[in-house]
């Protein structure tokens, strides 16, 4: 896929500088982590105490305080040409060099990365300024994304749907959970990811943990094996979940598999501007509850997807924010019976101009392994 441009990033953060102003903020301050790269494409080789923090507003062009040792690296940023760079020595006081371009009674939105010591370090340095955090404020800011981000979200999706596929070949029946994992974590490698956050592998009563991932426990015949895995490639995220049977399964789990699977079809088909996030969830939910099983949904139904595996909107009861076309987030209704078992399917979703269209598209369909 073709690069990001100094075009793009100037779009993002002149967006980003109107989301503000109509919140009634000064402007952003922008730290090192996932909102760093999506308006300039850095990142630093290590986020320490030095202070890196772009910051934009509407009076001035986009302003990105670095290190002087590290001024190299940031001005080989693809969004560099998007912005203004400025450096501080060792020995010099950052937070100095960042009031010179704060409005001193200003407000400002700042990443949920940004450390506590250089928040404080800058209301220390100018005690009229006042910060919320990012997502609280701006919580649609990456939410939306452009054609070119859902065409990588879809190829990170379609590399988790060949890892999954490849999978199923592989011996479950007198491995541990550990070992199927690290196969796992090899087979989205090997399909183009750079980074693994999660490889779930939660097998028998072990799946009734949504977020057990994985450990030393010998998986059976007769198991039920939740696989939720996923990770970054070409910078976006993947995040699919399936379960699967080790062996025949039972009447009374291929019940329960089948309510899940209605749950999760029935909120994708929900997916459509206007509708809000609370009522995905609540579409899922009503499957559920419909069957007897409400009390076992433990979790919210979905969460956005980008940069990073976990970031807004998020799919869950009170969220009030409708849909809107760009959107990506998950769908992943689940069952979870302590002691027993757990039944966990998801799939990203990209909302578009008249529904939904899904990212992972691997059957959802109950299957058996050896």
């Amino acid at each position: 896929m073709a690069p990001f441009t100094s075009k793009d990033f100037t779009q993002r953060m002149e967006r980003a500088v109107a989301q503000a102003g109509e919140a009634g903020l000064t402007g952003l301050l922008v730290t090192p982590g996932p909102d760093l790269t999506y308006f300039t494409g850095y990142r630093p080789t290590a986020i320490t105490e030095r202070l890196t923090v772009l910051v934009l507003d509407r009076d001035h062009e986009p302003r990105l305080i670095v290190p002087v040792l590290e001024r190299p690296d940031a001005a080989a940023a693809p969004g560099a040409p998007a912005v203004t760079l400025s450096g501080w020595a060792d020995g010099a006081d950052p937070y100095a060099t960042a009031a010179r371009l704060l409005d001193p009674v200003g407000r400002y939105a700042i990443s949920d990365s940004a450390w506590a010591l250089h928040l404080l370090g800058l209301q220390q340095a100018l005690p009229g300024t006042s910060y919320t955090s990012m997502t609280a404020t701006l919580p649609m800011l990456r939410a939306i994304k452009d054609p070119d981000e859902v065409e990588r979200l879809a190829a990170a999706g379609a590399a988790a749907d060949a890892a999954y596929l490849d999978i199923l070949g592989v011996p479950f029946a007198g491995r541990t959970e550990r070992a199927v994992g690290a196969d796992l974590a090899h087979l989205l490698r090997e399909h183009g990811h750079s980074q693994v956050d999660f490889t779930v592998v939660g097998s028998g009563p072990n799946g009734a943990n949504p977020h057990h991932e994985m450990g030393d426990r010998v998986i059976q015949r007769g198991d039920m094996v939740v696989l939720d895995f996923g990770g970054l490639k070409d910078g976006y995220g993947s995040d699919t979940t399936r379960t699967v049977h080790v062996g025949a399964p039972t009447a009374e789990e291929l019940e329960i598999f089948d309510v899940v699977r209605r749950a999760q079809q029935a909120a994708f088909e929900a997916v459509r501007p206007g509708v809000t996030c609370q009522e995905i969830d609540r579409t899922a939910r009503q499957v559920i509850e419909a069957d007897g099983y409400g009390e076992y949904f433990i979790h919210r139904t979905g969460h956005g997807i980008g940069l990073t595996t976990h970031e807004p909107p998020y799919v869950v009861e009170g969220e009030r924010q409708a849909l809107l076309p760009g959107m990506c987030f998950s769908i992943e209704p689940g069952v979870y019976l302590p002691g027993r078992l757990g039944i966990r399917i998801e799939d990203i979703v990209t909302v578009t101009e008249t529904g939904g269209r899904r990212l992972n598209n691997t059957p959802r369909d109950l299957h058996i392994v050896a």
